[in-house]
């Protein structure tokens, strides 16, 4: 396939509609999930590969009943971790809890929309449904409870959940020691539930219509979950936090771990052009810049082989697509 312009700058389609040309079909990596779920060729939990010393921490991290904490640049596979434990032990659709400075642990358990309960009630009282004193029947506390992403996780069941909290380092401050108490104890109490006077009550949980039973405003579970947590290494964390965590350095890239990489996704690719690309990358990479393995994904389907015979092109669309992330 050589290099294919379908856009033209001009804004005006062709005159004969036939000469319109169908879109390539996309890199595997970019196929719809649907299509990702019926060829494991596309699917990240096959297609990564762990660097030497990941496979015994993955596996004492499962021993001890330990959260793997994986610390590493953007880009060097640290999130896809969690998909390949999850689809090799069976585990389920993994959870994810994207940290930002604004994350609390509370948001993670779950929510409670009291707004939404009042709107509710109200709405009953207008339309003289309202029920006598005492009778809570149409009060279904249950609609208006939402676990997050850790508060499913640590639901009874007969396997653990997978949970992913990614880049654990830009939460505030005082979120990994709030995570302490949780981890240790493997459940959490929800107020609102414990008060209601009726002691089983159904809510949501964070999976697609995703619901559970939660018997007297507790949730604990029976299996610890298997959480991996993703740090860029931007900023420490207390020694209490570190101690609970199995630890792992994710080592620098190498060409033969680049190969293997691309590899695994696009097959096996020996020519000068996608060489060439992998040594580019590897140069930015040591001179300190910060680029990421998509991007060099990206480069290696656009430019392998033939692909864009002018070499003024070629260097164009290289240096675009392995332009520097700026700080994580």
């Amino acid at each position: 396939m050589s290099w294919t312009p379908y856009y033209r700058g001009t804004g005006v389609p062709p005159k004969n509609r036939t000469e319109v040309r169908r879109l390539p079909a996309p890199p595997p990596w970019r196929a719809p999930v649907r299509q990702q779920e019926t060829d494991s060729r596309k699917d990240p939990a096959t297609t990564y590969r762990p660097v030497t010393g990941l496979v015994d921490a993955v596996n004492a991290a499962l021993h001890l009943r330990r959260p793997l904490l994986l610390t590493g640049r953007a880009g060097s596979g640290k999130s896809t971790v969690i998909r390949q434990i999850a689809a090799e032990q069976v585990l389920g659709e993994v959870l994810h809890w994207h940290i930002t400075s604004r994350s609390t642990l509370a948001d993670a358990l779950y929510r409670y929309d009291a707004l939404g309960r009042i709107h509710a009630h109200n709405l009953r009282t207008l339309d003289g449904k309202a029920r006598p004193h005492g009778d809570d029947r149409e009060d279904d506390i249950g609609e208006f409870i939402q676990l997050g992403p850790l508060g499913t996780a640590l639901l009874p069941g007969d396997r653990p959940r997978a949970l992913l909290i990614d880049e654990i380092d830009k939460s505030d401050l005082d979120l990994p020691s709030d995570l302490l108490d949780v981890l240790e104890r493997g459940g959490f109490e929800i107020p609102e539930l414990a008060r209601h006077p009726k002691p089983d009550i159904q809510a949501r949980t964070a999976d697609k219509d995703g619901k559970h039973t939660i018997e007297h405003g507790r949730v604990q579970c029976t299996e610890f979950p298997v959480i991996v947590l993703t740090s860029n290494g931007e900023r420490d964390f207390p020694a209490p936090f570190l101690r609970r965590c199995i630890r792992f350095e994710m080592p620098p890239l190498s060409e033969e771990t680049l190969t293997d990489i691309i590899a695994a996704h696009l097959g096996d690719i020996e020519d000068s052009a996608t060489t060439t690309v992998v040594q580019n990358f590897l140069n930015k990479l040591n001179a300190g810049e910060y680029v990421a393995i998509d991007q060099l994904l990206n480069a290696v389907y656009l430019l392998r082989g033939d692909r864009v015979p002018d070499p003024d092109q070629r260097q164009s669309l290289e240096d675009m697509l392995l332009q520097g992330l700026g700080r994580g």
